[in-house]
């Protein structure tokens, strides 16, 4: 392979100036010597891009170079083809060129060329050299020493082929082969990152709820370092707690430091406490290296036959599974599509997600830590499983990536048998927590997972011996049904000991703009994830229902008092608000189009504890009883409205007579039947059922035929 054309390196690379030599932004120059260096190749997601040289080998605009935007799936940029589960295209390939530069003064430091995703046997060159081996599996953050393959201080040309389908068949099976759609590409950030000789790859934290804290880590290139030094502070940079130290033995690979901090704030999805921690690498008191990774404190237990704890308390998870999606750019997100999707989540009074059915963008984890999500993070394997050899290098490159995240609670291996047994104890090995592994649709750890059970069976299960958390439930097909049912299963599901909760199926409609079909949104008839809300996250049936019916805090109101259910985990209601307003309707005779507000007030929560049940007074008004409506909000410690519970005081009658009045004299209204019908009179005003057919048979106004019924229940049919 040859350098390209003088014009083409002119481009340059997305974080340089235009000498094209320092990367912009930079730390101070005392400061670089010991920090890793990063400097994106790419842009950084969907809304912030670098056109790079591109070449799509088959399907549309194919055999011409010409540029695409990197990161993106080359489908939603016009090229290749389409292509949704089973529909494999095993010819097509994408081929990428670009410029870059590096400084003079990465020299002495050691350069790794990462890419955070790539879809999906990916083969890199870089100045004509092999970067490695070809990097299979689509989903997984991977990266290549090209130290030795850099000119410093000088033009160098990265290329890449990827092969939209992997010539391993297992990968094919667990990645390519599933109900969803199937995009090519390198579709996440590319970049360099540069770090000392001497260095920490990367640190692993286990961080308990009581403030003990073991911080695994790994080391490279040692020659001269004799000690680690670590403090853990908070989020604004206040130290907490003592300074962790231990020795480096000569060529140590990984070390652990340890100790304990008092009295930590610790995570949950409630409260989304973060601290990071930052790690020194020293040689005789010199500084080699400095790296820096945020957690939270917390513990969670399986504990068998009885349920899923969360800092000792029981945890009912209300989740939904969850698609990388964005219908212009397919897998291709950004931070503000993952806040978008995580605050619908918690709108809906929802506190857990499933990444279904591979990991997630980093930047969607990192939003979980900080808004409060549980998560179930997920290997790829879509009822069939990645063979040994190609799962060993992945369940690696996905839990170091994702390990220090608070929020993640469990693994996944695969989904609906698509697991590889053989892994499941690989987890572990990187993994200082020990969480467990889950086999969803399957009893495994301890927990059940079962998808679709009936409302019987879900019954059964949870009457059983075994902790019951469907991974998958409720089918949200045709935009209702992930709320229709809820409330009956929610019954079972929320309150019996055995229920670890459970994760609705789906988030979102993954329907693609397709751009070879004038723009239509293609959801491949009824096969494509059908959710709560559409394509560009529309609000759909099932929204409100899901968010009412659970909602933490619930409500009774009657008689002028309000009965509450606190279904918090570790959230008092004291620290809720609570606004009402009565209001009055207007009557069908008036002009007006809205409510009117007659008194308004707020009050703060009741002490209930988790769990707990009480009363609060609001204090109404003696007028209360004349007014049509009690409107109440709940808002929870962070702000965020719960849901708006609204109670009817005037009742159908009250309404109905101060719209229907009769006066002395009127004719009374009368029904009289005969062999084809019910006739009801008032005055000159009548109408006649059919009673065979239940339609209007006749009346003076033109609401004849009908109504009609859409649909025959099959039992009634005969």
């Amino acid at each position: 392979m040859t350098m390209r054309r003088r014009g083409f390196l002119a481009a340059g690379a997305a974080g340089v100036t235009a000498s094209g030599l320092t990367p912009a932004g930079w730390p101070p120059e005392d400061q670089r010597v010991t920090a890793t260096q990063i400097s994106h190749l790419s842009g950084v997601d969907k809304d912030r891009t670098v056109a790079w040289e591109f070449m799509v080998t088959s399907g549309r605009n194919s055999g011409v170079w010409s540029q695409i935007p990197v990161p993106s799936n080359w489908e939603t940029k016009g090229f290749g083809t389409y292509r949704y589960g089973f529909d494999l295209a095993p010819g097509e390939k994408g081929r990428y060129r670009y410029a870059f530069a590096v400084p003079v003064t990465w020299q002495d430091r050691r350069t790794n060329l990462v890419f955070e995703g790539s879809m999906t046997d990916t083969d890199v060159w870089v100045n004509g050299h092999s970067a490695g081996p070809t990097h299979r599996g689509g989903f997984y953050r991977f990266r290549y020493d090209v130290t030795g393959l850099l000119a410093y201080g000088q033009p160098n040309l990265l290329e890449v082929t990827v092969a939209r389908e992997s010539a391993d068949d297992s990968v094919n099976r667990a990645e390519r082969q599933g109900d969803y759609w199937n995009f090519s590409g390198i579709y996440r950030p590319v970049y360099l990152q540069a770090h000392p000789a001497e260095h920490i790859d990367r640190l692993a934290v286990d961080a308990r709820a009581d403030g003990s804290l073991t911080v695994d880590a790994y080391l490279g290139g040692i020659d001269s370092a004799d000690g680690l030094v670590a403090r853990v502070r908070t989020l604004g940079g206040t130290p907490v707690g003592p300074v962790l130290r231990s020795a480096v033995p000569a060529g140590a690979e990984v070390v652990r430091l340890a100790g304990t901090v008092p009295e930590p704030l610790p995570w949950t999805a409630e409260t989304p406490h973060l601290y990071q921690v930052e790690v020194r690498l020293r040689a005789g008191g010199r500084e080699l290296h400095q790296v820096s990774e945020r957690f939270g404190f917390r513990t969670v237990e399986v504990r068998a036959g009885d349920g899923v704890y969360v800092n000792g308390r029981k945890v009912i998870l209300k989740g939904v599974n969850r698609h990388t999606f964005w219908p212009d750019s397919g897998r291709t997100t950004s931070p503000a599509v993952s806040r978008m999707d995580i605050l619908l989540m918690k709108e809906m009074n929802m506190n857990a997600v499933r990444m279904s059915h591979y990991p997630p963008d980093v930047h969607f984890l990192d939003l979980c830590d900080e808004l409060g999500l549980y998560v179930l993070d997920e290997l790829a394997g879509w009822q069939k499983s990645y063979s040994e050899a190609a799962a060993t290098p992945l369940v690696a490159e996905m839990v170091t990536r994702d390990v220090n995240h608070p929020s993640i609670l469990f693994w996944d291996n695969g989904n609906e048998g698509g697991w590889n047994t053989a892994v499941d104890d690989d987890f572990a090995r990187y993994d200082p927590q020990q969480r467990k592994v889950l086999h969803p649709w399957a009893t495994f750890s301890d927990i059940d997972t079962d998808h679709y059970e009936t409302y019987q069976s879900t019954l059964n299960k949870l009457s059983g011996s075994t902790i019951f958390m469907s991974t998958e439930f409720l089918h949200g097909l045709y935009d209702g049904g992930a709320g229709a049912g809820l409330n009956d299963y929610w019954k079972l599901m929320g309150t019996m000991p055995l229920s670890g909760g459970g994760f609705i199926w789906a988030l979102l409609d993954e329907g693609v703009v397709r751009d070879d079909r004038g723009g239509a949104i293609d959801v491949v008839g009824n096969s494509a994830p059908d959710g709560i809300v559409g394509p560009y996250r529309q609000k759909e049936a099932s929204f409100s229902t899901v968010r009412e019916i659970w909602a933490p805090i619930q409500l009774t109101f009657a008689d002028g008092r309000l009965a509450i259910e606190n279904r918090y985990h570790f959230t008092n209601t004291d620290q809720c608000q609570f606004a009402w307003s009565l209001v009055t309707f207007p009557q069908p005779s008036t002009s007006d189009t809205g409510h009117r507000v007659v008194v308004t007030s707020t009050v703060p929560g009741p002490d209930i504890a988790p769990g707990g049940t009480g009363n609060l007074d609001l204090s109404l008004p003696a007028r209360w009883r004349r007014c049509d409506a009690l409107r109440l909000t709940v808002t929870d410690p962070h702000g965020r409205d719960i849901y708006t519970w609204v109670w009817a005081i005037t009742k159908a009658a009250g309404h109905a007579s101060r719209i229907v009045t009769t006066g002395r004299g009127e004719p009374p209204v009368t029904a009289t039947r005969d062999a084809t019908g019910v006739t009801m009179r008032a005055g000159r005003t009548w109408v006649t059922i059919d009673t065979s057919t239940g339609r209007l048979a006749g009346a003076p106004i033109p609401l004849t035929n009908g109504p009609a019924l859409a649909a025959v229940p099959p039992a009634c049919a005969s």
